[in-house]
Parts: structure tokens; sequence; C-alpha cells
């Protein structure tokens, strides 16, 4: 294997392009791809259609050229292999960050991903099984209210309520109860 040639940017400084690498770098490692040679070799080529963009476009940052070249060339990618090539960008970008954590594509073939030429069958195969499917169409259902049966502990205690409503002197008196035993409850617990 040939390891990736030299990146020498003709605009911007070192230090945004430095920034791009280290973005690039994060994004591609959010989606699990830890191989560091595979990697290196994407983001170098992430890079350098970025660079050239940039060139044409000096005052465009390149992190942000480097994030849009890399979106566009994983769309591109998934809709190849997963054959969407009509599906809306959105549809494809989440269709296929799905399906490649489902099929746990950047584990078992850590050199396929965003590999042009070599994509194995079996990868493509896995992807393709892990898309998301659409779920059965929508129907239109009615549901009719009935009473809410709230059990015999809610009617005791709307009961209890009741009652308390009727008598205010037995509200008082229970209320009075209350307070003096959490008084005495407190008095207890300091000594």
């Amino acid at each position: 294997m040939l390891l990736p040639g030299e990146f020498r940017p003709k605009t911007g400084s070192m230090e945004s392009w430095n920034a791009a690498y280290v973005r690039v770098e994060d994004y591609l490692r959010a989606h699990r791809i830890h191989n560091r040679l595979h990697q290196s070799r994407l983001i170098q080529d992430i890079l350098e259609r970025a660079a050239v963009r940039h060139a044409a476009q000096p005052t465009l940052d390149p992190t942000t050229l480097a994030a849009e070249e890399t979106e566009a060339w994983m769309d591109s990618w998934f809709g190849k292999v997963l054959v969407k090539n009509s599906a809306p960008h959105e549809r494809i970008a989440i269709e296929g960050r799905v399906a490649l954590l489902l099929s746990d594509g950047s584990q078992k073939w850590p050199y396929a991903f965003l590999d042009e030429q070599n994509i194995p069958a079996e990868f493509a195969a896995a992807l393709r099984a892990s898309s998301i499917q659409a779920g059965p169409d929508m129907v239109v259902s009615s549901m009719v209210p009935r009473p809410i049966d709230l059990g015999p502990i809610t009617e005791a205690a709307g009961e209890t309520l009741e009652r308390f409503e009727k008598w205010p002197i037995l509200r008082t008196l229970l209320l009075w109860l209350v307070f003096v035993a959490i008084l005495s409850g407190l008095f207890y617990a300091t000594r």
C-alpha cells in the first residue's frame, strides 16, 4: 500500500488547514473510521478537494470547505452503494450513516469506506440490508372515549374529602392533630 503524498495548498494559512484536518479527522472518527492509514488517505483526499475549491474562492474558510467536501463525498458514495441516486440529499445522508453503523462496516471492512473502486460485495450487501425501510402506510382510526376507572382507593379518598367538606369542625380538628403530631415528632427527634 502506498502512503499518501504531500499536501501543500496554494492558498490559506497552515493553521486554517490544520484546523480543517482536525475537523475532518474528528468527523471520520465519529463515523468509527479508526484505521489510521485509511483515515489519513481519506483526509488528504478531502483536503485536496477542498484546496481546489479554496484556490477558486480564497475568501471561504478551509474548514467549511473540507466539511462540505466530506459531506458531498459521503453522500455520493452512500448513494452509489445503496443505489439511491434519486433520493433526496438528506435521505441518503441519514440512510447511509445508519446503515454504516448498523452493519458495523467500518470495523469489519476498515478500508472499504469511501473507496470508489474496491467495495467488497459483502460490505455493500450489509449496507443495503441495514438500510432504513419505510413502515406501513398511515391508517385513520377512531378512538371512542370511555370513563376512567380510578379504583377503590380514589373512591375512598374522594368520600373522605367530601365528609371533611360537610363537617368543618372535623376538618379543623384533623388539621390540628396533624400539626401536633409533626411538632411532637420534631421534639422527640431532636432530643
